[in-house]
């Protein structure tokens, strides 16, 4: 299983929001570059980006940091948050950006996802972000009718490769995560699952392995409750 350790962008800066709330915000950096590169001299391979500006409104606020961590650190980035149009897309892609997030887009523009899975493959990814089982988007304020579970059967379908399932209602809590979401979800063959949102100890990591192809760690690692070293070794 990879690990991706997490830097979510507002105004250039390393931040968590609590449940993606944006009214219960912490800066844990001024400079996410110097950030990226101390999870990769902890062993880190990969690293997940969300542009929270971009998520929120659609605009491209953090583009110069997301280059300067693509250009200056040599890790498998992921990129999210707000990516709802092609133009987009090519931009990460031309960066060097591994693998592009679709979150709102995908629900509300089907026809748009299966044009870009068709087009660009396994570079794009799709973000179910489920709260009470329902998907949730335009940065976590809307809670659609769409059933997280039966979403992911959909996008699999489409071709889908990679999805990142979080549960808001774990997310930023440090009380763990939805370990049996991810059981469910095996269910669904050739999806690789990243699981995302909550994941507070090493056991944890350690259960992951058999449901999911990558575990995303974020307000764990800031507060000090996960080492990220130690992860990527229990994840192996």
């Amino acid at each position: 299983m990879k690990i991706f350790p997490a830097i979510d962008l507002r105004d250039g800066k390393a931040v968590r929001l609590f449940q993606g709330d944006y009214s219960q915000m912490t800066v844990y950096g001024e400079n996410p570059v110097e950030i990226a590169r101390g999870f990769k001299k902890q062993g880190a391979q990969n690293l997940h980006l969300v542009d929270l500006d971009g998520a929120k409104d659609g605009r491209l606020v953090n583009f110069e940091t997301i280059k300067g961590i693509v250009e200056q650190v040599d890790l498998f980035v992921e990129a999210g948050g707000g990516i709802r149009d092609e133009e987009r897309i090519r931009q990460y892609l031309d960066l060097g950006v591994g693998r592009v997030i679709l979150g709102t887009i995908a629900v509300t523009d089907p026809a748009f996802l299966e044009e870009m899975v068709k087009k660009y493959g396994e570079k794009i990814a799709v973000g179910v972000d489920a709260r009470d089982g329902y998907v949730a988007i335009n940065g976590w304020k809307e809670i659609t009718e769409r059933e997280s579970f039966a979403f992911c059967e959909y996008l699999k379908g489409i071709g889908v490769k990679t999805v990142i399932y979080t549960d808001i209602s774990r997310d930023g809590s440090l009380q763990g995560t939805n370990m049996a979401a991810y059981q469910r979800l095996t269910q669904i063959e050739g999806l690789d699952v990243v699981a995302s949102g909550g994941i507070s100890f090493e056991e944890e990591i350690t259960a992951l392995k058999d449901v999911a192809a990558a575990a995303i760690l974020g307000k764990a690692l800031y507060s000090g409750k996960l080492e990220l070293s130690r992860a990527i070794e229990l994840a192996k």
